[in-house]
């Protein structure tokens, strides 16, 4: 497995992740079956495994998954929502981020926590308030690295001024790339990795799900518009591109949509989320497909002649983006 530096910060870590939220989803596989996959991603070379406290018992599971990999792997966690309830709004005062960091190290059955994010910005606390605590943290030794996950370009400097961001983490990918308008830049400005979270669009870039599929009721997509049949239609441009390339490069949807991130930039580690051991393995795969200047100035071309439709959350959560 190739390893990236998560910008300036000296954080090695595997060119790519795993995103764990998804275990603890509904039609999840069992906790043993779980904890396999984990424990396979770890022994295939995969170092780094985000969870966060809102993804109910997620931290249990990658903590018990992880125990014996402790020493050769990155854990990232999240702190900023009540009570760790997204439905419950935020929460990043001082005090809740010391008790949740407390709470995260007992979970995740370790002394300290690799990386450690502010969920999503809090506008209630001065995000200078939230960087001056996780700094106490990391002088008692109880955190290693600060980050922020889809923080605004602005946000990110104030709390970079206080204490180094790491890492930025924001959903990124064919599908969504609002990241390049301003916050990809600043992150190469101020030394700061970049972790794209559903780097495969939901699976939409897998090619697996078009207009005619219908999604389980439990579905979290369910709840993107941008995932309502009418959308899935007008967006099954972006798919048949990203196919036709892997035709073009005898390699799966998946492993482009993977390769084109990997190829933006050096600092850039995606964190795709599976439940199987099959697609682990296509992901990891893509770390090893070379995408040329002449390819990807082709494929931007392309991208750019195609209009995505359908907003990433629905209204009522848009603000806060609480669903990932």
């Amino acid at each position: 497995m190739k390893l990236r530096k998560l910008g300036n910060s000296g954080l090695e870590v595997s060119a790519l992740g795993f995103g764990a939220m998804g275990l603890s989803f509904p039609n999840a596989p069992t906790k043993e079956e779980s904890i396999k996959l984990i424990r396979s991603a770890a022994e295939l070379g995969i170092t780094f495994f985000d969870t966060a406290q809102g993804y109910g018992e997620n931290e249990l599971l990658v903590g018990e998954a992880l125990e014996p990999f402790r020493n050769k792997v990155v854990i990232a966690t999240k702190f900023g929502f009540k009570d760790g309830n997204v439905r419950l709004g935020l929460d990043s005062r001082p005090e809740t981020i010391k008790t949740v960091a407390e709470a995260s190290l007992k979970r995740l059955r370790t002394d300290v926590i690799d990386l450690f994010y502010q969920h999503r910005f809090d506008p209630n606390v001065p995000i200078e308030d939230v960087a001056g605590t996780v700094k106490d943290l990391i002088q008692q030794g109880k955190v290693k690295h600060f980050g922020l996950s889809e923080a605004p370009a602005e946000i990110i400097r104030k709390a970079h001024t206080v204490l180094p961001v790491t890492a930025l983490q924001s959903e990124y990918s064919m599908f969504y790339r609002e990241p390049e308008t301003e916050v990809i830049a600043t992150l190469e400005e101020l030394g700061i990795g970049l972790v794209p979270f559903s780097p495969l669009g939901k699976g939409f870039l897998t090619g697996t799900i078009n207009a005619n599929v219908e999604l389980d009721k439990d579905d979290i997509r369910n709840f993107s518009p941008r995932f309502s049949k009418e959308n899935r239609e007008a967006n099954q441009a972006l798919v048949d591109l990203v196919a036709s390339i892997a035709t073009e490069k005898n390699v799966t949807p998946a492993q482009i949509a993977l390769g084109w991130l990997l190829a933006q930039k050096p600092f850039i580690v995606p964190i795709p989320g599976t439940s199987k051991l099959n697609r682990l393995q296509e992901n990891i795969g893509a770390t090893n497909v070379l995408l040329t200047n002449d390819e990807l100035s082709k494929i931007n071309a392309a991208l750019a002649t195609i209009k995505i439709v359908g907003e990433r959350y629905p209204v009522q959560v848009r603000d806060t983006a609480e669903r990932k």
